[in-house]
């Protein structure tokens, strides 16, 4: 696996769409979880403030750039770092012919109806569901009963979507703890846009680094201080990132 490429502090794996997958297929059948993060702008603003979240993602077994205006900033500071988002991750994932339909699959958080949508949809038959409370980091008993959920199922293959960094949270409980098997993936709203739960950008929006725009066009109330008011620090963010880089060569 090629070795990490350093941006704003983080390691990203400059990994294809097709390596991708073959790298979560194949561990599968590893003894230890692991774990997969797939940090956008607003999780690079946490990342930065919170030293806490940052080892959370520093952490994970593969971290994937799922941001084109991150691309667009690394390409500024003479970094080549590919965009793979999530969403489509799990796209590819789910519909790979070297998945068996029978896989046993769990899906942390998320609809009640998403695992039978998933099930009519792509022909899986062995897909579970776990549905945690509400703020999981504020509730220690709800965050032990989630990761001991997961360990119970067995599933080799776990979507966490309980939302950032509640979900990354999960999954580093679960690779610490060292009981549970296979590959567990930080995917977010990935799943429902997957099953038509949500809809996604056109595609000349996603490569034109303009889904954040539909996306609040299509949620003006959840997502516009995200996107208007949180979002633009990134830049602030960047330019730090700069100024520190000159000041230190060697740094990533």
């Amino acid at each position: 696996m090629p070795s990490r490429k350093e941006f704003i502090n983080l390691g990203f794996d400059p990994l294809s769409r097709p390596a991708i997958v073959d790298a979560i297929l194949g561990a599968f059948a590893h003894p230890r979880f692991r774990y997969v993060v797939t940090p956008n702008v607003d999780h690079m603003i946490r990342i930065d403030s919170d030293p806490e979240v940052a080892a959370l993602y520093r952490n994970a077994w593969l971290c994937l750039n799922d941001s084109r205006i991150l691309s667009a900033l690394a390409r500024l500071a003479g970094i080549t770092l590919p965009t793979t988002p999530g969403s489509d991750i799990v796209v590819d994932l789910l519909n790979d012919p070297r998945l068996a339909r029978d896989t046993p699959i769990l899906v942390v958080g998320g609809d009640p109806g998403l695992p039978r949508q998933m099930q009519m949809l792509l022909g899986l038959t062995a897909v579970d569901q776990y549905r945690p409370p509400m703020n999981l980091l504020r509730d220690a008993e709800a965050m032990r009963a989630t990761v001991e959920a997961v360990e119970a199922s067995g599933a080799p293959l776990v979507f966490l979507a309980v939302g950032s960094p509640q979900q990354e949270q999960v999954a580093a409980h679960l690779a610490a703890r060292g009981r549970a098997r296979g590959v567990g993936l930080c995917i977010g709203a990935g799943l429902e846009f997957l099953v038509g739960a949500r809809q996604r950008a056109p595609r000349w929006m996603q490569q034109a680094g303009l889904e954040w725009a539909f996306r609040l066009a299509s949620e003006p109330r959840r997502l516009g201080r995200r996107y208007l008011v949180v979002g633009p620090r990134i830049f602030a963010i960047f330019l730090s990132y700069l100024a520190a880089r000159r000041a230190d060569p060697q740094r990533g």
